[in-house]
């Protein structure tokens, strides 16, 4: 892909790595976005932003790695062809430390954006770089940051501002808010001018490919971090009330509500008081009962986080949840979930006090064995039964026919698996027989979480 030349090599290049982001750009999308640059005037960077924007992006998640990529592929300057700098009262390259922090104090207490913008440039020039060898150089946010300390200034900035007027009242409230929020642009055109400098040494698709993480309902379950859980926690609580009531939709399919007396009468009116259509009050609404098998082996520990997060979620939508965690032996879980539980909190205890391990090496078999001993009574014709596991099974036997019992003992089944589908079947994953009794889907992230709620409808 080019990386420089025409204006054409540049949207094609952009789109291109937009897709490889995540970012799902469609062909009739693409030529949007080339139609709109007609329209535009192509030397107003935001303008042009804003029109690739509004052809390309469909979800605020992916508007974060969109300008990243931006920025990459259309950079507000060039090294060695920047715009002369408006004139200041210091020269950037030759100022002490002590006043370019005095000169950012002013900055992040007033200033837009062009300023801070150009202000971080010079930074990144004189604190980011680092020799890598003869030749070679790297750069450095973290550097840039460190030299300048602009976290420290807001005691400064503070007694500037306020000049000896009361502490802790609204105008020190709207001070601190405003100098945050030009902190965190600071520190954003920093990165920003690190990426570019690092892309025009190092070619800018190799820079992407490591810059932009993918969207949040792209990561990887058995990839996430606790920031994403954070995250996620906003995500799962609609997903969970589209699930409840997808379940709740096949729970009453082919079913009616009581005889609606006074409808009926009414319309046998037109026939004479001959009551030849009869008419039915709608079902009232059914909250269906639950239970979640869920594994919670190091192997899918991360997986496990994330449908811990759906199982506090689900039972608020719910008549009845259990929820019960298994490596080679199996525990109820649900007691760890109680309203207001932290959910990271409630793993760490799940881990300490849950009975879930023998020998620490997940059996399936053994598993669905101690649950049906158990356990059996949670099943029964108002449950859904919803598995979370990757069915590797260190080679023991599988235990199919207590599957079998248990699937039958309840209205749903469904097994949703973190692995991709090319990895089931391989080493001891048993995947396609346990899909042979239970359905198993592909649940890998947010996505495909959403894509199997969808196909139960």
């Amino acid at each position: 892909m080019p990386e420089t030349g025409s204006l054409v090599d540049r949207h094609v290049g952009f789109v291109h790595a937009l897709r490889e982001a995540g970012v799902p750009v469609s062909l009739a999308e693409g030529l949007d976005a080339a139609q709109a640059m007609r329209v535009i005037e192509l030397a107003d960077r935001e303008s042009l932003r804003a029109a690739y924007a509004a052809t390309l992006v469909k979800k605020p998640a992916y508007r974060p790695g969109f300008d990243v990529l931006f920025d990459l592929w259309f950079p507000a300057s060039t090294t060695g062809l920047a715009a002369a700098r408006p004139d200041r009262d210091l020269d950037p390259r030759t100022a002490s430390v002590s006043e370019l922090r005095a000169y950012l104090a002013g900055l992040l207490t007033e200033s837009g954006d062009q300023e801070l913008r150009e202000f971080a440039q010079d930074m990144v020039e004189r604190f980011g770089r680092q020799q890598a060898g003869p030749g070679r150089q790297n750069w450095f946010s973290y550097s840039v940051m460190r030299a300048l300390s602009p976290e420290t200034l807001m005691a400064t900035i503070l007694r500037a501002v306020l000049q000896g007027r009361e502490r802790g009242g609204l105008a020190e409230k709207n001070v601190r808010q405003r100098v945050e929020t030009n902190l965190r642009r600071f520190e954003d055109a920093v990165a920003t001018d690190v990426r570019r400098r690092i892309a025009e040494d190092s070619g800018i698709e190799r820079i992407a490919r490591s810059a932009v993480r993918p969207p949040l309902d792209q990561i990887d379950f058995l990839r996430v971090t606790k920031a994403d859980l954070a995250r996620l926690r906003k995500e799962v609580h609609p997903l969970a009330r589209r699930l409840a009531a997808r379940l709740t939709i096949k729970h009453r399919k082919g079913k009616r509500g009581r005889l609606d007396f006074r409808k009926t009468v009414r319309a046998s009116l037109q026939s004479g008081g001959v009551p030849l259509t009869t008419h039915f009050k709608p079902p009232r609404p059914h909250k269906p009962e639950l239970v979640i098998l869920c594994d919670t082996s190091d192997s899918v520990s991360s997986f496990a986080h994330f449908t811990l997060l759906l199982t506090y979620a689900l039972r608020e939508q719910f008549t009845k949840v259990r929820a019960f965690g298994f490596v080679d032996t199996v525990d109820e879980i649900t007691r760890f979930f109680q309203p207001g539980a932290d959910v990271v909190e409630a793993m760490t205890r799940l881990v300490n006090e849950a009975d879930m391990v023998r020998f620490g090496r997940t059996n399936y078999g053994h598993a669905l064995e101690r649950f049906a001993e158990r356990y059996g009574d949670a099943i029964g014709p108002k449950t859904s039964l919803l598995i979370l596991g990757d069915a590797r099974s260190n080679y023991q036997p599988p235990a199919l026919d207590v599957l079998k019992s248990l699937a039958k003992g309840c209205r749903h089944a469904y097994w949703l698996n973190p692995e991709p589908r090319q990895q089931w079947d391989t080493g001891d994953s048993v995947a396609s027989d346990y899909g042979t009794v239970v359905p198993m889907y592909e649940c890998r992230n947010v996505a495909q979480l959403s894509a199997f709620i969808e196909t139960l409808a």
